[in-house]
């Protein structure tokens, strides 16, 4: 069996470096492993907070941006509805002018006793036919009482030619059209039960209902709106 040399001082020193160079060696290699492994982790983790922050900011934006288009639709929808209340107020404001109007010129219809007796005719004659009773009442305004009179003789001269039948036209003086009517008559008969109101006021009232489509077609044309036509 050999026996063993010792080392040198040489290559004692020798193996310790080779052993600090390998040793140093791996600790670079381990660091560089480290860092690599670092820097990935930093940048996954880069990467996940700038797509949270990210998101974050894409949703406080797209919650701006609808509440920014709800409050452009309700102020839109809010001014729209002003315009057409506006709209809506100056038209019935113009119907209304039309109508004061009317009534006013009512009036007139009275100031000509020959045409306003003619007209008390032919409204009570059109109660007169429609009751078709051989006694009728009528109410008018006090004031009026003497040119009714004489309507009422015109009405039942003519009825009479008209039918061959006669009817007995009386003024009911206890219940008189107030002195603020515009004029016109109100035909009672089925025993004071039917009362065919053919006042001015009524007559006008009536042609309000009936003529404000056409009124308002003609002042203002077709209501683009407008689903359903009688």
């Amino acid at each position: 069996m050999s026996q063993a040399h010792a080392l040198s001082d040489d290559q004692v020193g020798q193996e310790l470096r080779k052993m600090t160079a390998f040793i140093k060696q791996e600790a670079l290699e381990k660091a560089r492993e480290i860092e690599i492994k670092a820097n990935e982790e930093f940048s996954i983790e880069k990467s996940k907070l700038v797509r949270q922050e990210t998101d974050a900011i894409d949703a406080t934006y797209a919650k701006k941006f609808k509440q920014a288009s709800m409050t452009q639709q309700i102020t839109r929808s809010t001014v729209a509805n002003k315009t057409r209340l506006k709209v809506l107020g100056s038209r019935q404001e113009l119907l209304d002018e039309i109508f004061a109007s009317a009534q006013n010129q009512l009036a007139d219809a009275t100031k000509d006793d020959k045409k306003y007796r003619e007209i008390l005719k032919g409204l009570m004659l059109e109660g007169m036919y429609a009751l078709t009773e051989k006694e009728v009442v009528v109410r008018a305004r006090e004031k009026d009482y003497k040119i009714v009179k004489g309507a009422i003789e015109d009405a039942e001269k003519e009825y009479k030619e008209k039918t061959g039948k006669e009817t007995k036209v009386t003024i009911d003086e206890d219940n008189a059209l107030p002195e603020g009517s515009s004029g016109g008559v109100s035909i009672v008969g089925g025993q004071g039960k039917i009362d065919i109101n053919n006042t001015f006021d009524e007559r006008l009232r009536l042609l309000q209902i009936s003529a404000l489509p056409v009124m308002r077609k003609t002042l203002f044309g077709d209501n683009p709106n407008r689903k359903f036509f009688d």
